[in-house]
Parts: C-alpha cells; sequence; structure tokens
C-alpha cells in the first residue's frame, strides 16, 4: 500500500496547496527516532548546546519573510500576528541558552560524609542528567511558539535531550521548513541532523509514543487526543513522563463592585481577550462569572457593541470550524440559554464570533447544562448570570482544572477590604496561573511563568513554558562515595565549571 500524501493545504479556501510529504511508516519513525538517540553525544557539552540554541534563534530570525508567508498561507493567523509570534520563539530560544550557560537547573548539590549526623551521612553528590529521545506532539494553533521550534523542542534540547517531533497536518509545510532551519543550526556546531527528527501522520504519532528508545514526550492540543497518548505512555512496559496540555476553560469571575465601577471597560477587554486570534488561544476566557442587575447588563451592553464590530475570522482548518458551528449551536438550544450575539458560521470559510448568556444556577447544578463547562474552540464564551455568591461559589465548585483563573476586582477589593482575598482563595485551586484585573490570553516567557494547570489543563504539575519547564526532560542522580576522579565534573569539589549549587548546606552562586 502507497503511502498516504501530506498536504499542504489554505484554510482560507479548504483547498490543497502542495503535497510536502508522506506519511511515515513505522520504519521510518524506527529510524528517525534512533537517528535522534544516536546524536545525544553532540548535546552533551553544555558549551555547544547553548550556542545551537543561539544559532537556532538566529537562522529562524534570518528566514523570518519565507517562514512568515508559508505559516500564514497554512494557518490564515495573519503576518502581524506570525512576525510576534516569531520573535517570541527566538527570544525563548535565546533565553534557554542563557539557563543552560548558567548552569542552575542542574540542581548540584554536595554534602560531604558527616559521621555526628544520625543517621551518619556519607558523600553524597546529586545532579540532574538528561532523560533521553523527547516526542514533541505540535499544537495547531501556534505553528512556532508550539510547534516544530516551540517550548517542548527547545526546552528539551536545552537539557540535552534529541526531539522527535511529530508535525501538525495544519501547517506541516511550515513544520519541514523549520525542521531544515534547525538542523542548519546543528550543523554548524558539528551536530547530526538526528538531533532533531520530524515524522508526519497519525499512525506515526502512535508508533512515536510506543518506541522503546523515546523516554518522555510533550503535547499540546485536545482532551481526546491527549488523554488517549497519555494512556499510551503509561500503558508501555516501561511507563514514560508525558506533558501534556489538553483543554482550559479558563473562568472569568466578575465582581458586583468590579462591574459597578467599569463595567464598559471589563466588557470591552473580555471581548478583546476572547476574540483574540479568532478565539484559538488556550488561555481563551470561556466562562465569565457575572452578576445580575444593572451593573452586570452594563457589561453584557458592553460586551455586545465590542463583540459585535468583530470581523468574521478564518479558523485553522474547516474541521475545527465545523466543530465550531455545531458546538455553539448545541450550546445555544439549551434551555434559558440566550445569545446576544451569535456566534458560528459567518461566511463558506469563516466564523463569527459571539456570546452565550445563561443563569450561574443552571450551571451550578449538574445537567445538560454541563456542556457549556467544556471548552468550545472558537470566538465563543460563556456568560453566567449569578444571583449571589453562592451561585458563583456554586459554578466554580464544578469546574474542572485550568490554565488560568482571572478575578475582576474594584479598587476596593485590589486594596484589601470586601471580598477579594476569599475569591482568590476560591479560584486558586482550579488554576495554574491566577490574574487580577487582567486577561489570560498572552503567556510570557519569563521565569515565574506557569503554563499548566489541574487536569485536564495538564497531565503534570509542570509549565511548558519559562525556564523551569526544562526539568520536564530532566532526571536526579545522586553519586555515593565515588572517587572524585571518577565524578562528573560538576560535582567536584573545585567546582571548576563555576556552577550554582549547595555545598554542605551553604548556597553557593
Amino acid at each position: 500500500m502507497a503511502a498516504a500524501p501530506v498536504w499542504s493545504v489554505d484554510p482560507r479556501t479548504g483547498k490543497q496547496r502542495e503535497q510536502v510529504a508522506v506519511e511515515a511508516t513505522a520504519q521510518e519513525v524506527d529510524a528517525t527516532v534512533r537517528a535522534a538517540h544516536a546524536a545525544r553525544q553532540a548535546l552533551v557539552d553544555r558549551t555547544v548546546r547553548a550556542a545551537f540554541l543561539r544559532s537556532a534563534a538566529d537562522e529562524l530570525k534570518a528566514a523570518e519573510s519565507t517562514l512568515v508567508e508559508v505559516a500564514d498561507a497554512e494557518t490564515a493567523l495573519g503576518p502581524v500576528r506570525l512576525t510576534g509570534e516569531l520573535a517570541r520563539t527566538c527570544y525563548q530560544l535565546r533565553a534557554f541558552a542563557d539557563i543552560v550557560d548558567e548552569g542552575e537547573f542542574l540542581g548540584v548539590v554536595v554534602n560531604h560524609p558527616d559521621d555526628t549526623a544520625t543517621p551518619p551521612i556519607p558523600d553524597l553528590r546529586r545532579y540532574k542528567v538528561p532523560l533521553g529521545v523527547v516526542a514533541v506532539y505540535s499544537a495547531s494553533n501556534f505553528p512556532f511558539a508550539f510547534s516544530v521550534p516551540g517550548g517542548d523542542t527547545a526546552s528539551a534540547l536545552a537539557a540535552g535531550c534529541p526531539v522527535v517531533v511529530k508535525a501538525h497536518p495544519d501547517h506541516p509545510a511550515l513544520s519541514e521548513l523549520v525542521a531544515k532551519v534547525l538542523r542548519r543550526a546543528a550543523a554548524r556546531h558539528d551536530i547530526p541532523d538526528g538531533v532533531l527528527g520530524l515524522v508526519h501522520g497519525f499512525e506515526a504519532g502512535v508508533e512515536l509514543i510506543g518506541h522503546p528508545l523515546v523516554a518522555a514526550a510533550g503535547f499540546t492540543g485536545s482532551v481526546r487526543g491527549g488523554r488517549a497518548l497519555f494512556d499510551a505512555a503509561a500503558a508501555r512496559p516501561v511507563p514514560i513522563p508525558f506533558h501534556g496540555e489538553l483543554g482550559s476553560l479558563n473562568p472569568v469571575v466578575v465582581t458586583e463592585a468590579a462591574a459597578v465601577e467599569r463595567a464598559e471597560a471589563i466588557g470591552a477587554g473580555l471581548a478583546g481577550s476572547m476574540t483574540l486570534g479568532v478565539g484559538q488561544f488556550c488561555v481563551k476566557p470561556g466562562l465569565v462569572l457575572v452578576p445580575a442587575g444593572d451593573a452586570g447588563d452594563g457589561l453584557v451592553k458592553s460586551l455586545t457593541d465590542a463583540v459585535s464590530a468583530t470581523d468574521a475570522g478564518v479558523l485553522l482548518d474547516h474541521r475545527m470550524r465545523d466543530n465550531f458551528v455545531a458546538g455553539v449551536a448545541e450550546r445555544a438550544a439549551l434551555p434559558d440559554v440566550d445569545s446576544p450575539v451569535t456566534p458560528g458560521a459567518g461566511g463558506e470559510h469563516t466564523v463569527s464570533a459571539g456570546f452565550l448568556t445563561v443563569p450561574a444556577a443552571r450551571l451550578a447544578a449538574e445537567g445538560a447544562h454541563d456542556l457549556l463547562l467544556e471548552e468550545c474552540f472558537g470566538p465563543v464564551t460563556v456568560v453566567a448570570r449569578y444571583q449571589d455568591e453562592g451561585e458563583v461559589r456554586g459554578v466554580l465548585s464544578r469546574l474542572p482544572g485550568n490554565l488560568t483563573a482571572t478575578v475582576q476586582l474594584s479598587a476596593e477589593e485590589v486594596a484589601g477590604e470586601g471580598a477579594g482575598a476569599a475569591l482568590l482563595a476560591e479560584v486558586t485551586p482550579l488554576a495554574g496561573r491566577v490574574l487580577v484585573n487582567g486577561w489570560p490570553t498572552g503567556v510570557a516567557v519569563a521565569a515565574a511563568q506557569q503554563h499548566g494547570g489541574p487536569y485536564p489543563a495538564t497531565t503534570s504539575t509542570s509549565t511548558s513554558v519559562g525556564g523551569t519547564a526544562i526539568e520536564r526532560w530532566l532526571r536526579p542522580v545522586a553519586y555515593q562515595g565515588v572517587p572524585e576522579a571518577l565524578l562528573p565534573v560538576e560535582l567536584r569539589d573545585e567546582n571548576a565549571l563555576g556552577l550554582p549549587r549547595r555545598f554542605n548546606g551553604v548556597l553557593e552562586r
């Protein structure tokens, strides 16, 4: 049987642009993983790793015009958005290079023997080593930042792990181009091409998660697809870590006082956040608790005006468009659900933004309205009108884990008066990132970032954005009673590399 072709498709028309590749066979997946495994030694030297990451950023920047053009043709996200996303991706690569140079991520700890301790402490030296080959499953909605050159790839390479990427079918041509750019950067440092493998096809993704030389995996996508891979990773003869981002509702709670104080601004801000990127952000606010009454009515009017002025947009592919149209129609048909601005089909290839309203009491009790507590990918949000704080608590108690949770507070509540602190305590268990008087769309690449939350937002407690994302691809090893000459250089007393470490209980930098 001939291998299935992989086509690049224009989401603006639904037409095929070009055949990019063919889906990888099991034998090709095996060869790609083995080539990655063989490239491990080329990443041992941290100086080489850091230089490779910086070269990758340089090469991506040099190819910017071509990459953005191809990305736009396959995703319809627009040159402005894509240029910014590529810049973010380059910044992230350079940030990980700095982390590799610094060396704190190794977690070096040295304990000399102490016979006076109870029990006695032998000579112990601990640091972290790379896991091995990492499988990365690309996301559709961020063709740079969460795809071939994205955070999973950058952090894995920084940790010293070769990567095999399962390309997303929504941007296969871009995936091939980016892989070539990254391999060109690798060649500048005598790192073999196998350090960055790329495979296409659903079955290739299944083969990849089961390959015995794959040591860990990163995934960004749907709950259904991510859960299937998570289960497969756990069911292997040797289970492996699976760091998956699966889905998030990203609830927002607007207090009565905040709505009284700035209803118009909150409504406009919500509209901008929920329609950003045609509602295709993983941190899009999908459920907003708004008070009933005049103040809440003013917010809904502001939201109505802003969303009504939003142009129809193109989703990443026609399957997503069909799912969006069907999903909002099913939700809008539920009892007591109104549609002040009706979301749905905007044209043959586009969708129109909108929002639904529902009494919060409907969501506080189990039933058909549970559908409104599930993510709907695209430019739509659900506004739940609550009568009192009890209804807010009732809805929050029924929410699954999320990437973010946001509270909109009044000036007095921000200053510590009123229900602000209690509300923060209420939403903190629900999410990995908690915001006050902001909007969750936009995930900064920063040391303190946490992009991950309770299941099903993610399958682990780690972050996929920010410096600590590197920790996903490392494991600690302790050496006991090993003679100095046999120790890794990072663990020797002299600290010739100048690494940050804890030496006999004292933190050294």
